[in-house]
């Protein structure tokens, strides 16, 4: 999915305080000491509401237009500002069987990203170990399965 920008009210308050808000995330406040930190904050709290509606199975909120943005009365705002965020992209976790010739050639093509990734083969794959006993009657069935046996 393509990085949504949202807009977000910086405004001042109390004590040389700064407060930031998103209109389009009720509830998603921030506040800092300076401009920069309230707006450090409001990033994250920003990460933090979209994280919040991905795991609830919620979209995310179209963006609003900042032309269209409807300021609280009283409202001492210096600055709008705009946070970019990418949408969650779910992730699934997968156990595969590969040839070891397989894992030697990815580790080959990864060389020094391995560390980088921490790009490890399971401790018992490649040491003679057989996989856990369900794993292999599993994975006789799914051999039957395919060859039509």
């Amino acid at each position: 999915m393509k990085k949504r920008l949202y807009p977000a009210v910086l405004e001042r308050g109390p004590k040389a305080t700064f407060g930031a808000w998103f209109p389009d995330f009720p509830g998603c406040v921030a506040a800092g000491k300076s401009q920069e930190q309230a707006i450090e904050r409001a990033e994250n709290a920003l990460a933090q509401a979209v994280d919040e509606l991905f795991e609830r199975g919620q979209p995310l909120p179209q963006p609003t237009p900042i032309e269209r943005i409807v300021l609280p009365k009283g409202c001492d705002h210096p600055a709008y500002f705009i946070v970019g965020v990418d949408p969650p992209d779910p992730s699934e976790r997968v156990n595969v069987y590969l040839p070891k010739s397989l894992i030697a050639v990815i580790e080959r093509l990864l060389c020094g990203e391995c560390a980088r990734l921490n790009f490890r083969r399971n401790r018992n794959s490649g040491n003679g170990t057989k996989p856990p006993r369900s794993s292999r009657k599993n994975d006789r069935r799914s051999r039957r399965t395919r060859h039509g046996r």
